[in-house]
């Protein structure tokens, strides 16, 4: 089932792994997204690897996760480094392994340098993919969006005109990056509504796992780190397991608010780590047989 016919009918609980380096590694991966099973999400995901690290695997994983479990599998897609023809035959593998659901993202430039692209080359934007899917495949489409702005953008108003091209061009649902503050996100969602982006807008929260890795990811993709979150990051700046749990609540807090304002879903990204995610709906009962 496409992802935005789901959003018609509840609001979603979804999950993000990422792809393993080694191949080795698809079955414990697998295993994560098991115990994650219990909480029937509507959907999960599968990233694409940085700079298309972990690509190949990034496809298996999506793949078997649909035939092992009953959950819709959306599999993120990068047009960077791809030419059209491979993008092509990515896609046409997905359709047969009866993948409905596809994210189009840009991915990492490498070493953050623009790529000069010929006619037949590729897609130098996610919105051009997204163009691309919406005009010869039948895969529901989900797209990328910044609560606070994408690192590389001029401005937020230049972004936020971004992520309406994005809905343009054929994508069917927005999904968040990371924000650890939701008056950021509610900001978000009343511009967007306010330039005509009407589409489901789904918030992704990521649980901190320790200080120094929420500092790295929100260095990276140019997220605010608000003050009562940072002192609680100093408090326990060498202590991870005290910070997994202050993440915990943290983030029982921060979807409380969410899911109490009506989003249409949660986006957890969960790093392949489950423990913190499950605590999390734990704590909310927000089990899918209680919704």
């Amino acid at each position: 089932m496409k992802i935005q016919d789901i959003l018609t009918k509840t609001r979603t609980i979804s999950f993000e792994f990422f792809p393993p380096r080694e191949a080795t590694g698809i079955n414990a991966v697998l295993n994560k997204i098991e115990s994650l099973q219990s909480y029937s999400p509507n959907f999960i995901s599968v990233t694409y690897g940085a700079g298309g690290s972990t690509r190949k695997f990034s496809e298996e994983l999506t793949t078997k996760a649909k035939t092992q479990y009953d959950v819709e599998v959306m599999a993120h897609l990068t047009c960077v480094g791809h030419t059209v023809k491979e993008l092509d035959e990515i896609l046409e593998r997905l359709e047969a392994s009866d993948i409905e659901n596809i994210i189009a993202l840009r991915g990492d430039l490498p070493n953050h340098q623009r790529i000069n692209l010929t006619d037949d080359s590729g897609f130098e934007y996610a919105s051009d993919l997204i163009s691309h899917l919406n005009r010869i495949y039948s895969f529901g489409i989900g797209a990328a969006c910044y609560p606070e702005g994408h690192p590389e953008a001029v401005s937020f108003e230049h972004d936020i005109r971004y992520a309406k091209l994005k809905v343009e061009n054929g994508a069917d649902f927005l999904i968040t990056q990371l924000f650890y503050d939701n008056d950021d996100f509610f900001r978000f969602v009343d511009k967007a509504r306010a330039i005509g982006i009407n589409v489901p807008i789904i918030p992704g929260v990521l649980p901190v796992l320790s200080s120094n890795q929420i500092r790295k990811f929100t260095r990276l993709c140019g997220a605010r780190i608000p003050p009562d979150l940072e002192m609680q990051l100093a408090k326990y700046e060498n202590d991870d397991e005290g910070a997994r749990a202050m993440g915990v609540e943290y983030a029982t807090c921060q979807v409380q608010g969410l899911w109490d304002s009506g989003v249409s879903g949660i986006h957890f990204y969960v790093l392949n780590r489950s423990y913190s995610v499950s605590k999390i709906l734990d704590n909310l009962r927000l089990e899918r047989s209680l919704l």
